[in-house]
């Protein structure tokens, strides 16, 4: 059942909200069609991280725990429900990653 406030304005502000991150920025991070992997990763990055870094000192020991998945074998990747093509050379800024983005990928 759904609750009215009886205020016009919410008072309390987020306790994840990007200010209190500094210069970095939290990434949720899914793999699509896992058991193992059932819900999203959050991970703590800052913006001007390369992709190709992004997806050696994050994605990689993230999915390595999986004995049976390939790492290098990552595919489709989207950004908050959008198709996206990453290179490599990319920042997570320049692919639009922002604070709480989520990036979800197949293996």
């Amino acid at each position: 059942m759904p609750v009215t406030a009886l205020y016009p304005e919410y008072k309390y502000p987020s306790r994840s909200r990007q200010e209190l991150y500094g210069d970095d920025i939290l990434v949720h991070v899914g793999l699509r069609g896992n058991r193992l992997f059932a819900a999203p990763s959050t991970h703590r990055v800052p913006p001007a991280m390369t992709f190709a870094a992004f997806l050696t000192d994050i994605v990689t020991p993230w999915v390595s725990s999986d004995p049976e998945l390939d790492p290098q074998g990552l595919r489709g990747w989207t950004l908050d429900g959008s198709a996206i093509t990453p290179e490599d050379t990319a920042t997570l800024a320049d692919l639009g990653v922002g604070h709480k983005s989520l990036l979800t990928f197949e293996a």
